[in-house]
């Protein structure tokens, strides 16, 4: 259990995010979830991170389906605000809300608490 905790642990100090919030709200997901968008928030997996927020935002347009929902639209536009430039401020702006009415999301001593 050490190993992939130590792996998970790694995986989550590589994401080239910048922002302490975003980090903080990963340090919240599930392992498995937050090694899978630790794995998108590289900068080399560029490749795959464009065409993954490209189909989140789809997802997110086509929430009327069963198996979608509207939750894809922020995380596709989340994805693709690391090479978007014109997508950073709003995204700032959106953190900066979240920070203002859910201060205890980013606190890091109380991991996937409501």
């Amino acid at each position: 259990m050490s190993t992939f905790s130590d792996e998970h642990a790694a995986s989550r100090d590589n994401v080239g995010s910048g922002d302490r919030r975003l980090d903080a709200l990963l340090g919240r997901l599930p392992p498995r979830a937050a090694g899978a968008v630790s794995y998108l928030l590289r900068p080399s997996s560029r490749w795959v991170q464009i065409p993954a927020g490209v189909a989140l935002i789809g997802g997110g347009v086509l929430s009327f389906l069963p198996v979608l929902g509207v939750w894809m639209l922020p995380v596709g536009l989340a994805l693709l605000a690391e090479d978007v430039p014109a997508l950073k401020s709003p995204r700032t702006k959106v953190l900066d809300w979240i920070e203002r009415r859910r201060p205890h999301w980013f606190d890091s001593s109380r991991p996937n608490e409501p």
